[in-house]
């Protein structure tokens, strides 16, 4: 990897671009700054570790929450504190626990009263 400068990133910058859980990818793209040439490299042709890491995880966050169809929040009200491995999120909507069950059923609430505020802002703009 390169020297950091202007057109460089941290390794965690660079790893919320890829959608990849920082301490799951190799200590080489840890310990250095990406170029924004080598982020779209990476993004163009990934390596088989980044191939991996997208199919099996583990997966941070955001994509655990948007995967089980909650918030981050309802992630964390729910116990889940850390990366999960595609493995253990399908473990987790084939047993469907109470908490995800709820945490769904407000999430969509939210997500539905989003669009009809959207829809109200736009109505008063016309």
């Amino acid at each position: 990897m390169s020297r950091p400068n202007a057109q460089s990133m941290k390794p965690a910058t660079a790893a919320k671009k890829l959608d990849v859980y920082l301490p799951a990818t190799p200590e080489e793209f840890q310990a250095n700054a990406i170029t924004r040439d080598e982020l779209a490299a990476l993004q163009a042709d990934p390596p088989q570790w980044l191939k991996d890491l997208r199919k099996n995880g583990p997966h941070p966050k955001n994509l655990v929450a948007a995967k089980l169809g909650v918030s981050i929040a309802g992630l964390t009200r729910g116990g889940v504190t850390e990366a999960l491995t595609t493995e253990q999120i399908d473990a987790v909507l084939a047993d469907k626990p109470d908490w995800l069950v709820a945490e769904r059923e407000s999430y969509q609430n939210v997500l539905a009263e989003e669009r009809r505020l959207k829809a109200l802002r736009a109505e008063k703009t016309r």
